[in-house]
Order: C-alpha cells, then structure tokens, then sequence
C-alpha cells in the first residue's frame, strides 16, 4: 500500500492536509471538486511538490526522501508532452533513456509499447500526423516503458471528444490488468471514473474528506459529496 500520513501542503492561500491509503494493483480515483488539491496531490507523490510535513511511503520505503527520477510512479498529463521534431518511436524512447542512446533490445521494447496501444507500424511519423487521441496513445507507450508500478493520470483524456475517451478508458483498463499497474486518475467525471476505478479519494475541505470502493461513492449522503454529484 502506498500510505500517506499527516502530508501538509501549502499552495498559495490554500493548505491541505492529506492522511489516506492507496491500494496496490487498483485503479484510485482522485475526485472533488476544483481547487481541491487534486492535482496538489498528485504532485507530492510525484515529487514535484515537497509537503511542509508528513510521510509518505510505499513498501515500508520513505519516497519523500526520493528524487523524482527515483520514485515508482510515471506521470501521464492533459497534455502530452512529445517532442514535434521526433518521430513516435524516439518520443517513446524517451521513457528508456534521454539520451536516446538505447539497445537493440530497448529498441524492441519501444516496438512492443506501440503494439500495445495500437499504434503498431506508425514509429517512423511525427506527433504533428496524428489525430488528438494517438498523440496520448504514444504519450502512454512512453509511460509504459518505464516499467514504474504506479501511474499517474491527470485528466489525460478530458480534451478528447467522448469516443476517443472510451477507447482510451478501455485501453487503460487492459493495460492496467495486462500489466498489473496501480493507478491513481484525477478526473472530474464520476460516471467516466467509475468505469475504470474500484476505488474512490474524495478529496474535499482541505483534505481527504472520504474513502472507500467506487461501488459505495454515489451512495454517500454527506453534503460535500451531493453537492458534488449534483443533488
């Protein structure tokens, strides 16, 4: 389990305070509503924002002792970050060494990532050739490489238009299962999230407000989760 204990975080006005566990081999989704600490969350695990205090660990390893590069967790934005001059197959590459420096080997695992989001034979063309979806499809294949236990999803589908984002759901999904991925996915769609998560973190009044298997979320009857379901 991934722990978080007594993390307070100061963004701006706004401090959080983030006490909950992250389950292994799930898919978590992170909700609440905007300026919530979402994403605030997301960026302390990934060591892009250091706590004021608190402890985070995963295995009984203390991460935020970690450098980013060293913790087990591989972010996939909204946006996603290729390179316009470099074909596919060298913007996934990226997530092996970069450098681009890779073996033959590395070579083929690159290959297979592009297999396995559908984009089989495509190495060789430049991110400005595709269309929004296989841009994220090749943004994912760069997350797959790396090989890290964890993945971190923030929002990466919500610019794609409501097919793309099924297709890119499912994907996710047989990934997660072929791969044995631990996700966390910040999203703003409890309907969306619930198709791919078993577990929910509510993220609310400063903190983790609720917890609990997504099977249980749109039963709570508290008021910052109606509010936030629209009831």
């Amino acid at each position: 389990m991934l722990e978080l204990k007594d993390l307070v975080v100061q963004q701006g006005q706004s401090q959080f305070h983030f006490t909950g566990v992250l389950k292994e081999h799930k898919c978590t989704a992170l909700m609440g509503p905007s300026g919530s600490g979402k994403t605030t969350l997301l960026n302390v695990l990934a060591g892009f924002v250091e706590p004021a205090q608190g402890e985070l660990t995963w295995q009984g390893q203390d991460l935020l002792s970690l450098m980013p590069a060293q913790r087990p967790f591989t972010s996939l934005f909204q946006e996603h970050n290729l390179f316009a001059h470099l074909n596919l197959a060298d913007n996934v590459g990226l997530g092996l060494h970069p450098g681009l420096s890779l073996t033959k080997a590395q070579r083929q695992e690159v290959e297979v990532a592009l297999q396995q989001v559908g984009l089989q034979g495509m190495g060789q063309r430049l991110p400005a050739s595709l269309s929004g979806g296989q841009r994220q499809r090749t943004a994912l294949a760069r997350a797959l490489v790396r090989r890290q236990p964890w993945l971190l999803l923030d929002e990466p589908f919500s610019a794609l238009d409501p097919g793309l984002r099924q297709e890119m759901i499912s994907l996710v999904a047989e990934l997660q299962a072929e791969h044995n991925l631990s996700i966390v996915l910040v999203t703003h769609d409890p309907q969306e999230a619930l198709k791919m998560a078993s577990e929910v973190m509510f993220i609310a009044e400063g903190g983790v407000y609720w917890q609990g298997q997504g099977t249980d979320f749109l039963q709570q009857q508290s008021a910052p989760i109606q509010r936030y379901l629209g009831h």
